[in-house]
């Protein structure tokens, strides 16, 4: 069916406006279903009925209103690039960072590993997943060892997690997704016919160009004063992400990296950061609906083998990541139950991970298999998460009690920043 690309611009925009007015969350607890409708699964569903199945949103429509797709990447990626503030991140305990490191660390390689495996050994997974065969595995791997920082907030309100009790989780889901995002630049750099070396270093320089470009492009138009009007405000922010995304795209630059690291650099650079975040936060809904229509529209099941391997990923997934932080948490002289809540409470993901996973299958093309696993990984994450949340908790009660009082004081010896742990709306989990 070919459409009109203004029609399909506009059919966009429509969602984007109206969509997150009919799903916001306004219940004090939520079931795993809930978290899952809240999370937007619903508006996969539809991207799936207007592309696949009535073919509205054919790849030529999309193709049409690629800079609105881009745009809507690259604000989901201010958005959480504006929880990196260096006054914050200096504070976060050198434990937090290592606990991180180790999970993405162990849950990457856990799952790159199966993948591979399971392509060797199942030649319909291989077909569908690649080529190419490294940038798929090293994708399935590093979106593993990501989360969702507003699903985990979610997460603990419906278990009744108090907020300082969670906090410390919070924080581990948004240090687990940044070092997710350094490794998504492997994939990302992949498709460069180059040198894996030379290919990656191209990106590095590429995505750091075109974010300061971006960042300073913002600090310059704000730079007369500090009480800009919130329309004034709004608009420069707007025109920072485009210019951002636009020239992270023609460089091979993913939008999601190059908008990340402009949002990053702004927070840090303009005396307007609180109003910029407020800005961000405004517009993240409505981008959290393009792309996951979007997403819908693209996904594909050539096999029914990926229906298999989501869950078995997902298990794997949870098993590596609640024995990283358990034994990792040892090493460092955690707590039991900080241990525990901070393997499988940071299961969860959401619209970050979906991003990553379209930024990949928008670069790569045809990768609409692919993208249907991350699809799957996600909601099968959000379904388990508060049982595996719950499971912690028991597990934790049911344990010894640690010998010191402060034995967790790795994770809560300093105040995590709101922008750093629970101070993000639940309506739209990331």
């Amino acid at each position: 069916m070919n459409v009109s690309p203004i029609l399909a611009l506009a059919g966009l925009i429509t969602i984007g406006l109206l969509v997150p007015r009919l799903t916001s969350l306004r219940w004090p607890r939520v079931s795993s279903l809930d978290l899952f409708v809240a999370a937007g699964g619903p508006l996969v569903a539809l991207g799936l009925v207007l592309g696949p199945g009535i073919d509205l949103l054919d790849r030529q429509a999309l193709a049409a209103v690629a800079p609105a797709i881009a745009l809507a990447i690259g604000w989901i990626g201010a958005a959480f690039g504006a929880r990196f503030e260096w006054r914050y991140l200096r504070r976060i305990p050198r434990g937090a960072w290592l606990l991180a490191a180790i999970s993405s660390l162990v849950t990457l390689t856990a799952v790159a590993l199966a993948t591979w495996l399971a392509m060797r050994l199942i030649p319909a997974l291989s077909a569908a997943w690649a080529p190419p065969r490294l940038p798929a595995i090293l994708t399935l791997g590093a979106l593993a060892a990501a989360s969702g920082p507003g699903v985990v907030t979610l997460v603990a309100r419906v278990v009744g997690t108090p907020p300082r009790a969670a906090r410390p989780i919070v924080l581990a889901a948004t240090l687990e997704t940044a070092f997710a995002l350094v490794a998504m630049t492997l994939p990302f750099a992949s498709h460069r016919r180059v040198g894996a070396a030379v290919a990656w270093l191209a990106l590095v320089v590429l995505a750091a160009g075109s974010g300061a470009l971006a960042g300073l492009t913002f600090v310059w138009l704000t730079r007369l004063g500090t009480g800009l009007p919130r329309t004034e405000l709004g608009f420069a922010v707007l025109a920072t992400l485009l210019l951002g995304a636009g020239v992270g795209t023609a460089a091979g630059v993913p939008p999601f990296v190059t908008c990340f690291l402009a949002s990053a650099l702004i927070v840090n650079a303009s005396p307007q950061r609180h109003a910029v975040r407020a800005v961000l936060v405004e517009g993240e809904r409505p981008s959290y609906a393009v792309l996951l229509v979007v997403t819908g529209a693209l996904l594909a099941l050539p096999t029914a083998w990926i229906l298999v391997a989501a869950p078995v990923l997902l298990g794997l997934r949870a098993v590596a990541k609640w024995a990283a932080v358990r034994f990792g948490g040892s090493l460092l002289g955690l707590a039991r139950g900080s241990r525990e809540r901070g393997g499988l409470g940071t299961i969860a993901q959401g619209g970050v991970v979906v991003a990553l996973g379209l930024s990949y299958a928008l670069l790569y093309g045809g990768a609409g298999p692919l993208l249907t696993t991350i699809v799957l990984l996600v909601a099968a994450a959000q379904l388990s998460a508060v049982p595996l949340w719950t499971f912690a908790l028991r597990a934790d009660s049911a344990g010894p009690a640690p010998a010191t009082p402060d034995a967790s004081a790795p994770l809560t010896q300093t105040t995590a920043p709101p922008e750093l742990s629970a101070n993000v709306p639940a309506e739209w989990p990331r």
